[in-house]
């Protein structure tokens, strides 16, 4: 029993020491979960089998639901996760801010969720959440204080239409949604990250996004677009859209996005012939990945951008007009990483003054 009591005390001190922490062991939509120590944000690890549920019921005063464990450590935070679950269990404590239930075999939100009102982190990851029950429940949008709302891996078809205003994450990954229900971003005006990767749209209409005036990550990679989907937030500065099949990208396909910085468009059979001359041409990007495409030449890019990905293509000789349209004192490529491995052309061919126009570049890989 001490030396339980002694691990207990470990374990905090290794959670507490560190402000902030990302988890890349778990998959939550594919873009890692930033822990904030100092707001005493939990651990989002499973306590499944990691501890002796009975000496924390003994040792714990306040009221836990039977299916699930209340960790001393974050009283704020209750783990109902892989139990086998049909529904969100009764007699949660008051107290809850963070639940975790991913894992589970859950198909709506029920009424118990209305016992408690300071919720700010949901979970529901890989249950068998529907949208036709989402969208008949109220619980979620009366959840003010809900910040992060997790339900990747589930059955909906559709975005749910009642979600709380307060959202600033929404995770919606690898589901069978084709369609965004219309009043669904209507008050999110503080969502920053919206995941819809894996999922089977195929078009975005006028309205679909209204409200999203703070979203900076979008990402609908690996749906049935066949073009870069048009009304768009024009706050985005992440958009990923790879394992999509693009017939092409026009002049205009990213006009706009006056801060898009990152941008994705890998395994999207993108072919040179139906790629716009100028379409990367714009000083905000940072990064571009268009690795794993039928890409014969080096699209034109702006001379800011630092980062990219050609890597599996069909590229046959460098153009350096692609980097630096004239080489001078002040008119060189920012380039940092360039990888062009994997494509048809071999690192004798560069021509002998590449390098004072990729002057600052750190790795390059042919």
């Amino acid at each position: 029993m001490a030396l339980l009591r002694c691990a207990v005390l470990v374990l905090l001190c290794v959670f507490h020491s560190a402000s902030a922490t990302v988890v890349a062991d778990a998959d939550y939509g594919g873009v890692p979960l930033w822990i904030n120590r100092l707001l005493g944000e939990p651990s989002v690890i499973s306590l499944h089998g990691r501890m002796d549920r009975a000496w924390f019921r003994a040792n714990n005063p306040q009221a836990c639901p039977q299916q699930c464990d209340c960790p001393i450590q974050w009283p704020t935070a209750v783990y109902c996760d892989h139990r086998g679950l049909a529904e969100v269990p009764d007699s949660l404590p008051d107290r809850t801010q963070y639940l975790f239930l991913q894992g589970n075999n859950i198909s709506s939100l029920s009424s118990f969720l209305a016992n408690i009102t300071g919720l700010r982190w949901l979970i529901l990851d890989h249950n068998q959440l529907q949208s036709n029950k989402l969208d008949q429940d109220a619980a979620l949008q009366n959840q003010t204080q809900l910040y992060y709302f997790f339900a990747n891996h589930n059955h909906l078809s559709s975005v749910p239409g009642m979600l709380p205003a307060g959202l600033k994450q929404l995770r919606l990954a690898h589901n069978q949604i084709s369609s965004i229900n219309p009043e669904a971003f209507q008050n999110l005006h503080n969502l920053t990250l919206l995941l819809l990767q894996g999922n089977r749209l195929q078009t975005i209409s006028e309205g679909d996004l209204k409200g999203l005036a703070s979203l900076n990550l979008l990402d609908l990679s690996g749906n049935l677009f066949s073009s870069v989907p048009r009304n768009l937030p024009s706050t985005i500065q992440q958009l990923y859209l790879s394992n999509n099949s693009l017939s092409g990208l026009d002049e205009d396909s990213f006009v706009g996005f006056l801060n898009l910085k990152y941008l994705r468009l890998s395994h999207c059979g993108l072919k040179s012939g139906g790629v716009h001359w100028g379409v990367f041409n714009f000083s905000s990007l940072v990064e571009l990945d268009l690795s794993y495409n039928k890409l014969t030449t080096i699209p034109i890019v702006p001379t800011t951008l630092q980062y990219l990905y050609l890597e599996a293509n069909e590229i046959r000789e460098f153009n350096m007009t692609s980097f630096c349209r004239e080489v001078g004192p002040l008119s060189y490529s920012r380039m940092k990483i360039l990888r062009l491995d994997g494509n048809k052309m071999f690192y004798h061919q560069l021509p002998f003054d590449w390098v004072y126009c990729l002057r600052v570049l750190e790795s390059i890989y042919i």
